[in-house]
């Protein structure tokens, strides 16, 4: 049986569970040793990219976002938030914004437009479509994100083997989702370090 979004996601949720009761039982047989989280060379902070001249304040606490947008492709993005010494920051806040299914930002209300607060383990996910191509740019979301007391992480994530990756001046591959296709849908996954 083929993965599906809502596998992935589960899966995602239950991984910092799993790897706490590893690194704990790894802990108590030697004390010595710091706790520490898988990040996969995730040290370096994520890169800055402009806003772009569709955000808009105030988006609603929302991680549903793919009801606006039904025609859609869906996708499911999720993550975590890092410090730049891999640990995870709960209670950050992770904005999305993006263009619809026709390539259209939404300059009136808040249609694909969201933002929440990471949990205690530092994780966030957005149920959203896959944006659509626009003139002179490639295909990507928009991100805001910032631990608690900190600054403002503006960014953008990409889409790997868009072939107008290359052609954007924006683009960076250090700022590629990791997507998985599953049986209704796509999982894309990125971890911002902040």
């Amino acid at each position: 049986m083929p993965s599906t979004r809502r596998s992935l996601l589960t899966a995602f949720l239950s991984l910092p569970l799993i790897d706490l009761a590893r690194v704990g039982a790894f802990a108590q047989a030697a004390p010595e040793l710091p706790l520490t989280h898988a990040c996969d060379d995730e040290d370096e902070l994520t890169l800055e990219r402009e806003a772009g001249p569709f955000f808009r304040p105030n988006s609603p606490l929302n991680r549903d976002l793919y009801p606006a947008a039904p025609e859609g492709e869906r996708i499911t993005v999720a993550g975590f938030v890092y410090d730049d010494r891999c640990q995870p920051l709960a209670g950050s806040v992770v904005e999305i914004w993006h263009a619809d299914e026709n390539g259209d930002y939404d300059s009136v209300g808040f249609r694909l437009r969201g933002h929440q607060f990471t949990d205690a383990q530092g994780r966030w996910w957005f149920n959203t479509i896959v944006p659509a191509l626009y003139p002179g740019r490639t295909r990507h979301f928009h991100f805001k994100v910032q631990r608690p007391g900190g600054r403002v992480l503006t960014t953008q994530l990409y889409f790997p083997g868009e072939p107008r990756n290359a052609e954007d001046r924006l683009f960076d591959e250090a700022l590629l989702l990791d997507m998985e296709q599953t049986g209704d849908g796509t999982f894309g996954r990125f971890d911002f370090v902040i």
